[in-house]
């Protein structure tokens, strides 16, 4: 075996000993909470119709972005850098470098929570127009939304999204501890805000995204879906004039946009480019 396909396995095993756990304790949880709080009526997530398909991504996408994030930083490293052996990489990534390094570990996180997601703020709205859409298209097919949804996204929005802004910001210097350290929030608040909860969270509905904020994304474009594009802070909607939270409703019919779009993994992996 030569050794990119061995370090894949040893990461996918890695990636499998993490997720395993966090899906356990974030099934229990909403499971629960939904119990109690549910947003729209209907059958408990573990009967949701396309309940395999959410489960191959979730345990597709922490390795997916695993993978091309260490390899978009090494190229970053070797192209920007001119640092291309193993020992200088570790050095240069391995506690942050430059100006960004030099601050305090929890101000390196705030900063990427909050650089990143205004970043990823604007990336989303950009998914949501033209030629990207048919990528983005994947995450709004559901027409059942559950905590277990958060991860369905098709790999080019993965590479243009999320991980393009990790790399972008791990390599302006921010340490990969930074990343660490806010990676438990964003998974649990990820799940949080697709989870089926009629939560507005009242007066902080403006500091911090609810389930309620994010289900009117998910709902049809002439609707709420061309609206609350933020995934942390709706501050960004609130600035840019896209904040949608309509008071006395509920947002409900999610994934009718796209009636067309297959509805297991590899059809869906494939639909934009048959498209």
């Amino acid at each position: 075996m030569s050794s990119l396909p061995m370090e894949v396995a040893v990461m996918f095993g890695v990636t499998i000993e993490k997720v395993i756990p966090i899906t356990i304790v974030l099934a229990v949880t909403f499971s629960v909470l939904c119990y109690f709080w549910a947003c729209n009526p209907g059958k408990p997530w573990w009967q949701k119709r396309e309940l395999v398909t959410d489960i191959v991504y979730w345990f597709f996408v922490p390795l997916f972005g695993r993978v091309f994030r260490i390899w978009l930083l090494v190229l970053g490293a070797g192209v920007v850098f001119g640092i291309r052996d193993a020992d200088g990489l570790i050095a240069f990534y391995d506690n942050g470098h430059g100006p960004l390094a030099q601050l305090p570990l929890w101000l390196q996180a705030a900063l990427f929570l909050v650089i990143s997601d205004f970043m990823l703020y604007w990336s989303h709205r950009v998914f949501h127009d033209g030629g990207f859409w048919k990528y983005h298209a994947v995450h709004h097919s559901s027409e059942e939304i559950e905590w277990i949804s958060a991860a369905r996204f098709h790999p080019v929005n993965l590479l243009l999204g999320t991980i393009a802004v990790d790399v972008i910001l791990l390599m302006a210097g921010i340490s990969p501890n930074a990343m660490v350290l806010v990676s438990p929030f964003n998974t649990f608040h990820s799940a949080f805000v697709h989870a089926n909860l009629n939560w507005t969270l009242g007066p902080f509905k403006y500091v911090l995204a609810s389930p309620v904020f994010h289900r009117w994304h998910h709902t049809a474009v002439d609707d709420g879906g061309n609206t609350n594009f933020a995934g942390t802070f709706p501050i960004w909607d609130v600035l840019f004039g896209t904040f949608r939270m309509p008071e006395g409703r509920l947002p409900d019919n999610f994934g009718k946009d796209e009636t067309e779009m297959p509805r297991e993994f590899v059809g869906q992996v494939a639909f934009p480019f048959r498209r």
